[in-house]
């Protein structure tokens, strides 16, 4: 059995409480359980949180659907601004600060960008799969919030059981 450093906690312990984490932080919010036919989503601050994946490790609301018809391709480079926030330090009633580039984008915080679809570039997968997901169904220039598990997100934080909430995602063609 995998051992964490956390309070001698089970790796499947520090799953469950982060599966807890973000059904809490659901339940404060509309969700819905299907993804709408032709990325025809509810858009808005107040539509609903949907479900990206059967298993329930990204969550979407789409605040802006972009440009619909510039839409980003496998291959191409993509950048994108976001603050993320610890669901799981929320859940457990603490203050938590917000963490990325969106609301400064000096002190190391600059530009992040990643290779749409590419799974072999470390600059790519340092973010995870999760943050991609918006890119399959929105445009250029769309706005999310987006509820990542640690298992899909950054590859350097999977084992802390930490899902994030990525607060204002947005994304940006590479202009050349």
């Amino acid at each position: 059995m995998l051992m964490s450093c956390e309070d001698g906690k089970s790796y499947s312990e520090l799953l469950d409480e982060e599966e807890n984490a973000i059904n809490w932080y659901l339940c404060q919010h509309k969700v819905e359980g299907n993804i709408p036919v032709d990325s025809n989503f509810i858009t808005g601050p107040d539509a609903p949180f949907y479900r990206m994946n059967g298993d329930g490790t990204v969550f979407m609301r789409v605040i802006k659907r972009g440009d619909m018809n510039n839409r980003p391709v496998k291959g191409q480079t993509v950048y994108m601004r976001f603050m993320r926030y610890d669901i799981k330090n929320m859940w457990e009633g603490n203050t938590t600060a917000g963490v990325g580039n969106s609301e400064n984008m000096g002190l190391g915080n600059g530009s992040m960008s990643l290779v749409y679809g590419n799974n072999t570039l470390s600059s790519t997968t340092q973010y995870g799969e999760g943050i991609q997901v918006p890119l399959e169904f929105l445009g250029y220039n769309c706005e999310v919030d987006l509820i990542v598990s640690s298992t899909l997100g950054f590859t350097s934080e999977i084992s802390s059981c930490i899902p994030y909430l990525y607060k204002n995602l947005k994304f940006f063609k590479a202009e050349y």
